[in-house]
């Protein structure tokens, strides 16, 4: 089941998103949400065919300052902002509300006016926050290895700091070998990924138009999310959280967290499940993702 192509919406905020649907447009919507940093292909056409062949019109796109989208580099971030943030100082470009409201933008330019939508790590925090700002809009939730915004849960162990605050280098070759090594150690350890997958991902990345600042304008957004758990609390729609026993970049707190937040959510915890999304678990996303949707249409 091909995808459509890449394609563009621009926003009436001057973004452009970049995008791709697989499956029929007459059936449920379902909105993937990429992670910090992460293109829309990190979602891959593998994992979005299998989606669209169990009934739904798959969404992947491109957030701001990945892939294809706008990039925002007239806003200048320094590492002293990222040391700022760390410690609840300082402020940011953009938050979570605004690639809220990209993701928003795109659902409108598609026609699309009720979604499910499945957000992984910093999408999932952004699926949360589309589903507080507009509740009417969204059908179920999928939140994966992700957080509350609570800074009590869902830290970071202190193992993977360095790797990802090192420097990607100036080349296409020092960006692939970063790649490489931060998946070493944010990977699953029960689930590893094949080596030249990695790597030929990493160079897809890279040549769509990755660049340093994007990635920490995203990671400013994250550090300055607000405490969700309240707001969560008022959610009535069917929820599942996935979580990796073994995640070093989001503790399962922050899982177990969300999972408590929601009225009626679902915590489906993976033993040896680290902060990736390997293809031997593909089905155990699908039929998660599928049945948290088909409650939705079932009223349930």
């Amino acid at each position: 089941m091909a995808g459509s192509g890449e394609k563009f919406a621009s926003l009436p905020s001057g973004i452009d998103i970049c995008f791709e649907t697989f499956g029929d447009p007459e059936d449920p919507a379902l909105l993937l949400v990429m992670g910090l940093g992460g293109p829309m292909g990190w979602w891959t056409e593998d994992f979005c065919e299998l989606l669209a062949s169990r009934g739904l019109f798959v969404v992947r796109y491109d957030n701001r300052d990945t892939g294809r989208s706008t990039k925002l580099r007239h806003h200048k971030v320094g590492k002293i902002d990222i040391a700022r943030a760390f410690v609840g100082l300082g402020s940011a470009p953009y938050g979570l509300s605004d690639l809220a409201e990209d993701a928003f933008g795109l659902l409108d330019h598609l026609g699309i006016e009720q979604a499910n939508l499945t957000g992984v790590s910093m999408g999932g925090m952004i699926a949360q926050t589309m589903a507080i700002a507009h509740p009417e809009r969204v059908l179920s939730m999928t939140s994966i290895m992700s957080t509350t915004g609570r800074r009590t849960v869902g830290w970071q162990s202190p193992k993977v700091l360095p790797a990802m605050l090192a420097s990607a280098g100036r080349t296409r070759d020092s960006y692939i070998a970063r790649s490489l090594r931060t998946q070493k150690v944010i990977g699953s350890p029960a689930f590893p990924s094949d080596r030249e997958d990695q790597r030929l991902r990493a160079q897809e990345t890279y040549d769509r138009g990755w660049i340093a600042s994007g990635v920490a304008r995203h990671m400013l957004a994250v550090l300055t999310q607000t405490d969700r758990t309240e707001p969560l609390g008022a959610l009535d729609l069917p929820v599942t959280v996935i979580h990796g026993a073994a995640d070093p970049l989001v503790h399962r707190s922050g899982g177990q967290a969300t999972a408590d937040a929601i009225p009626g959510a679902e915590l489906i915890e993976i033993d040896g499940k680290g902060h990736d999304l390997p293809a031997q678990l593909y089905a155990t996303y699908v039929d998660a993702i599928v049945s948290t949707a088909a409650r939705a249409a079932s009223g349930r």
